[in-house]
């Protein structure tokens, strides 16, 4: 079951259309920071793009800055939200389960293939965004956050944390998605539920009203990815994003598979 969800999943030109536009949204800003030479100014727009310009090596952390907010949920969103629902609009899903695929093994799968992708399209983004910042602007030793530098191997090990860092954010998202495909037989209305859900996080945690709530937030700490290029790293809030990321997953994963094991399959 686990391999037919990854063949599916890689074999389907959704998946590689939607990695392509992500990957394709920071070349085509890291085309026009080179012709025009004009990027933000420090402290403004996306982590990291103010210095792409002296050191195309920061630009795998500035990409992934770039599609985090929007664009990289709404691709979790859409991937993990088909999940069950899919099966369940096309009414594959009621034929799967006579099978000797049990609603446990079957939501797992589904899971594995949601994280592969999730990982495949971050590493992709960081990949081609190295290949163009280090084509376009050329690489230089990293500068910290902090105003040091940082030797070429340790640059190495912060950009493949921060890979992973964002990868485990997004296991949130498509928790929150998978819940919601086990609530309906439409996959879009799975996507767009956990995007629901996901905008009013971030709204709130602009509030500062409902700064009560931001520590618990599953969106707070998407971009303390930003503290792994301090001098010397600040690891509390990347752990802190980390063990929320854990909680959220925890609890929709197991609302997921209690709807999901007493839901009367009808499609």
């Amino acid at each position: 079951m686990f391999r037919v969800e990854l063949v599916k999943l890689l074999r389907r030109p959704r998946t590689w259309v939607t990695i392509a536009l992500l990957t394709g949204l920071p070349v085509l800003v890291a085309i026009f920071l080179k012709v025009t030479g004009i990027g933000p100014r420090p402290g403004e727009g996306p982590a990291f793009l103010a210095q792409v310009l002296n050191n195309g090596a920061l630009f795998p952390a500035a990409a992934l800055a770039l599609v985090l907010p929007v664009f990289l949920p709404v691709s979790v969103s859409v991937v993990a939200g088909d999940s069950i629902a899919g099966e369940a609009g096309y009414g594959t899903l009621r034929y799967l389960l006579t099978r000797p695929v049990g609603r446990t093994r079957l939501l797992a799968s589904k899971l594995v293939a949601a994280i592969v992708f999730i990982f495949l399209a971050v590493a992709t983004v960081a990949v081609v965004a190295f290949v163009a910042g280090a084509s376009l602007f050329g690489v230089e030793p990293l500068a910290t956050v902090s105003g040091g530098t940082i030797a070429a191997q340790d640059a190495t090990w912060r950009t493949a944390v921060t890979v992973v860092y964002v990868g485990a954010s997004m296991l949130g998202v498509a928790a929150l998605a998978t819940f919601f495909s086990t609530t309906t037989d439409s996959s879009l209305a799975a996507a767009l539920g956990a995007l629901a859900v996901l905008i009013t996080f971030q709204v709130l945690d602009l509030l500062e009203a409902a700064s009560a709530l931001h520590p618990y937030l599953p969106t707070h700490y998407w971009l303390a990815f930003v503290d792994l290029f301090r001098s010397p790293v600040l690891w509390r809030n990347v752990a802190r994003g980390f063990a929320i990321q854990g909680v959220w997953v925890g609890l929709l994963i197991g609302a997921a598979w209690a709807n999901l094991a007493t839901k009367d399959i009808k499609s």
